[in-house]
C-alpha cells in the first residue's frame, strides 16, 4: 500500500438528496474490496496510488450519474512509494479511548 485517500463528495442538490448521493458514492467505495473507514466529514481508502485516483475519478461521475448536476469534492492524498501510514496506525488508538468512555 502506497497510498491513501480522503474524499469529501460534494454534489450540487438540495437537502436529503445529498444524504441519498453520498451514500451511493460510499457504497461504490465499499465494493472496491479496499480498507476504508467512513467519517462525518469524508471517507478514507488505502491502496495502490492509481487505483486510487480511479477510484477519486468514479467517484465524481457516480454523483453525475444520481443526477447531481455537478459536483465540488475535496480530496487529501498521501503517497509514499515505500508505503504509509495505515488508518488503524492513524486512528486506532483515539477509537479504543472513545469506547472506554
Amino acid at each position: 500500500m502506497n497510498a491513501s485517500v480522503a474524499i469529501q463528495v460534494l454534489p450540487k442538490v438540495e437537502g436529503e438528496e445529498t444524504i441519498r448521493i453520498v451514500d451511493e458514492v460510499i457504497a461504490y467505495i465499499r465494493s472496491t474490496g479496499l480498507n476504508m473507514s467512513v467519517g462525518p466529514f469524508e471517507t478514507t481508502i488505502e491502496g495502490d496510488y492509481d487505483e486510487l485516483m480511479n477510484i477519486v475519478k468514479r467517484c465524481q461521475l457516480i454523483c453525475i450519474e444520481q443526477g447531481a448536476p455537478s459536483v465540488m469534492s475535496y480530496v487529501k492524498i498521501s503517497y509514499n512509494p515505500e508505503g504509509v501510514w495505515t488508518i488503524d496506525k492513524k486512528v486506532k488508538k483515539h477509537h479504543l479511548e472513545n469506547s472506554n468512555s
